[in-house]
């Protein structure tokens, strides 16, 4: 934990902060002072230097290390993030991973991997966020869906089914909680040189179905996600960050 000399009236956890898209929402929240659960896995490392570049961007937080394929480790860390002051009001599922194997390809330990990760995992999430919100009089949950999610993605059979079963799971928790003034939506990134895109993000010069001939920079989307959660009459919606059409 950092800077508890400071007083932060608002607290956001993010799953799968360590490092890209992750890190870069976690220094979002941080320069709009609020304080900052930075979760990881397995690299506790990155972590370190995600919450001390929090740090450095004017907020505090501290670290909480889950298996998000595991039900009691996400309740466990949920739990701990709420014993904090201040309790979260916003959540991001931002936790996953990647998986290239062309269809045919594909074995069953790979695929399930992958849903387990990404899907199953923002379930354990959700189920674990959502209570500690509705105690509380409503709250926000960002999800980071994808692009393949709509289109799929050759090469990327799992990854895409994993993402488009985040399309009809926000849209249901958005239905299921919205009377308790929870809201959910589902934000898509966009191509961002990240792992998990290294080796298949597309060239410099291969952006011609984006209408803007660009992908969008990772701040911007960082500071959609930290707008996105302070709205607080959209729910059950999908954000494109780039230039394509859905």
């Amino acid at each position: 934990m950092a800077r508890l000399d400071r007083q932060f009236t608002q607290a956001v956890l993010v799953t799968g902060a360590s490092g890209g898209i992750g890190r870069a929402i976690c220094l979002a929240f941080a320069a709009v002072g609020w304080f900052v659960g930075v979760h990881y896995y397995r690299n506790k490392t990155a972590a370190e230097s995600t919450l001390a570049q929090v740090v450095d961007a004017g907020g505090t937080g501290t670290l909480y290390q889950a298996d998000i394929r595991e039900r009691h480790s996400v309740k466990q860390m949920v739990e701990a993030s709420c014993r904090q002051t201040p309790v979260p009001s916003v959540f991001v599922c931002n936790a996953g991973i990647g998986g290239g194997h062309l269809l045919l390809r594909q074995d069953e330990e790979d695929w399930a991997h992958v849903l387990a990760t990404n899907l199953t995992g923002t379930f354990h999430c959700l189920r674990a966020m959502a209570p500690p919100l509705l105690a509380h009089g409503g709250g926000s949950i960002v999800v980071i869906g994808s692009h393949a999610g709509f289109h799929g993605s050759s090469g990327q059979a799992a990854y895409a089914a994993s993402k488009a079963g985040l399309i009809g799971l926000v849209h249901t928790a958005a239905q299921e909680w919205g009377a308790g003034n929870v809201r959910v939506n589902l934000l898509l990134p966009g191509w961002q040189k990240t792992e998990l895109t290294t080796g298949i993000m597309p060239a410099d010069d291969n952006w011609s179905d984006h209408a803007l001939g660009r992908p969008p920079s990772r701040e911007e989307v960082a500071q959609t996600v930290v707008h996105l959660a302070q709205l607080h009459d959209v729910s059950g919606q999908v954000w494109n960050c780039d230039s394509r059409n859905l």
